[in-house]
C-alpha cells in the first residue's frame, strides 16, 4: 500500500483522516520534528499538512518551516498543505515553497480523497519518467503519459528491435527526431552511428552530394573523394527529415538505395553496399503527395514499411504541464536559476494555448520565462502570454474549479479511449469501479454511459 503521511496535531481531525483515506498505509506525525522522522523513515511520496502546528498553531511560521524542510530533504514528494479559510496568503506562500496543492477546512472527505489520489497518480507518473530518463529504456526521453503519446512509444518500442524502413509522420515540433533517437537506441544498431539529415534544409543541387558522397573532380570545388551521409552510418541508422521535400530526381536513386543498399557516389561508376536502417520523417500529407505527382508512390511504400504518428501537444491531455516542469528543471541546471513553478495563470495560459509549434514552441517559451523571471513562480506574462485567458474569468478561477474541469477532462478522455467501457476507465484513471461511478454522479457527467 502507498505510503501516506498526515502532519495534524488535532487527534479529532486524525481519526476523521484515517476513517475517510482508506487504500493507503497511514502515518501520522503531531510536530515538525516527528514529521521529518517519519519522513526519514517511510519515505512517503504524499503528505498532508497542517501548517498551524505546535508550538505556535495559530500561525503558519511551523507549518511553512516544516514544508520547507521536507522539499529540502525530499523535493519529489507531493505536500497537501490544510489550511483554516482566512489562510489564502500562507496558502500562496506554501505553493512558493513547493507545495502541490493547498486545501481549506473544514475538511470535506470526498474531495481531499480525490486531491490525496491525484497526488499519488502523479507521483508514480514522475518517478517512471525519472526513471526513463536515468536510460533505463531509450523511450524514457520522450516524456508524457496522455493515451495518445503512449500508444505511439508502445508502437516504436515493438518495431524497434526490427531492422525495418519506419516513417513518423508528425507536425513540425513534435519531436520526430526524438522518436528517431529512440528506435535507434533501442535496436540492435545502437552502438553504430546515428545519423541525421534534414532533406528541407539542404539545396536540390547538394542533396545528393551530402547523401552519396562524390569523386574527386566530380564538380567545381570537388577537391578530394568525400564520403555521403549514407556511408557514414554504415552499421547505424540514417534518420532522413523532411523526405516530402526531397526532389523527384533524387527519390529515383533513394527508391534504389532502399531497394539495394548500394550507393554509387556522385561523378562515381562503382557500386558500394551499405548496410544502414533508414527512419524518415515528414510533416507533409505524403499519400496525396503521391496522388499529386509531386512525391513518389512506390518510395512512398518503401519508406513507409511501418508508420509512426506522432500526436500535437494539443492532442496530448495534461502532458503540457508534465513537459513544462522538464524544461522548467533543465533551464534552471543550465542558466544557475531556482525557479521554483508556475503561478496559476502560466498552467491556466499553457493548457489553452493551442501550441502550433508544439514541443519546441513550449521549450523556447520556457527558456526565455526560466532567463527572465524574477520571482518564485513563472507567470503567463514570462511566457509570453498575453491575454490569451480572460481577466474576468480568471478572477472566478480557483483551485477547485481548476480541479473540477481538469479531473472530468481525464474522466472523459479515459472513456473514449477504453471505449466506453467501465472498467477499462477506472482502471486507466487509477480509481476503483464504485469511485469512477462517484465522479461521475458529482460532476454531473451524464454522457458518460457504458455500452
Amino acid at each position: 500500500m502507498d505510503k501516506l503521511l498526515i502532519v495534524e496535531d488535532d487527534l479529532g481531525i486524525q481519526k476523521q483522516l484515517k476513517w475517510g483515506l482508506q487504500g493507503y498505509e497511514l502515518l501520522f506525525a503531531e510536530d515538525r520534528q516527528k514529521a521529518i522522522s517519519q519522513l526519514r523513515r517511510h519515505e512517503p511520496k504524499v503528505v498532508t499538512l497542517d501548517l498551524g502546528l505546535p508550538p505556535d498553531p495559530a500561525n503558519a511560521s511551523e507549518g511553512l518551516a516544516t514544508l520547507s524542510e521536507i522539499m529540502t530533504l525530499a523535493p519529489n514528494t507531493k505536500v497537501i498543505c490544510v489550511t483554516g479559510n482566512s489562510d489564502k496568503a500562507n496558502a500562496l506562500k506554501a505553493i512558493e515553497l513547493g507545495a502541490y496543492d493547498f486545501y481549506q477546512k473544514p475538511i470535506d472527505m470526498d474531495t481531499l480523497a480525490i486531491i490525496v489520489n491525484r497526488a499519488f497518480h502523479v507521483a508514480q507518473l514522475e518517478e517512471e519518467n525519472r526513471h526513463l530518463q536515468l536510460g533505463e529504456n531509450p523511450f524514457g526521453t520522450i516524456i508524457g503519459s496522455s493515451p495518445s503519446i503512449q500508444k505511439s512509444c508502445k508502437l516504436a518500442e515493438r518495431i524497434a528491435k526490427a531492422d525495418i524502413t519506419t516513417l513518423l509522420l508528425g507536425e513540425s515540433g513534435t519531436g520526430k527526431e526524438l522518436f528517431a533517437r529512440a528506435i535507434h537506441d533501442a535496436s540492435p544498431r545502437q552502438k553504430g552511428p546515428f545519423v541525421a539529415i534534414n532533406c528541407a534544409s539542404i539545396p536540390d543541387n547538394l542533396l545528393e552530394s551530402e547523401l552519396f558522397g562524390y569523386e574527386k573532380g566530380a564538380f567545381t570545388g570537388a577537391a578530394k573523394t568525400t564520403k555521403g551521409k549514407v556511408e557514414f552510418a554504415n552499421g547505424g541508422t540514417l534518420f532522413l527529415d523532411e523526405i516530402g521535400d526531397m526532389p523527384l530526381n533524387l527519390q529515383a536513386k533513394m527508391l534504389r538505395f532502399l531497394q539495394e543498399r548500394v550507393i554509387e557516389r556522385v561523378g562515381g561508376r562503382s557500386e558500394l553496399s551499405v548496410d544502414v536502417r533508414v527512419i524518415c520523417a515528414t510533416h507533409r500529407d505524403l499519400p496525396q503527395m503521391a496522388k499529386d505527382e509531386e512525391f513518389r508512390e512506390d518510395l512512398y511504400y518503401r519508406v513507409g514499411e511501418v508508420s509512426i504518428a506522432i500526436p500535437p501537444l494539443r492532442e496530448r491531455s495534461g502532458d503540457v504541464v508534465v513537459l513544462a516542469k522538464h524544461f522548467l528543471n533543465t533551464f534552471n541546471k543550465e542558466f544557475g536559476q531556482n525557479v521554483r513553478g508556475f503561478a496559476e495563470d502560466a498552467i491556466q495560459a499553457m493548457l489553452a494555448h493551442e501550441w502550433s509549434g508544439n514541443i519546441r514552441e513550449l521549450q523556447n517559451k520556457l527558456k526565455s520565462a526560466v532567463i527572465i523571471s524574477d520571482a518564485n513562480l513563472i507567470t503567463a506574462e514570462d511566457l509570453g502570454f498575453f491575454g490569451e485567458i480572460d481577466p474576468t474569468e480568471q478572477t472566478e478561477l480557483n483551485l477547485k474549479a481548476v480541479r473540477e474541469q481538469a479531473e472530468s477532462t481525464a474522466i472523459r478522455t479515459a472513456f473514449a479511449t477504453a471505449k466506453h467501457n467501465m472498467s477499462r476507465t477506472a482502471e486507466l484513471l487509477g480509481v476503483t469501479r464504485p469511485t469512477l461511478y462517484s465522479l461521475i454522479d458529482k460532476y454531473n457527467l451524464k454522457d458518460i454511459k457504458p455500452d
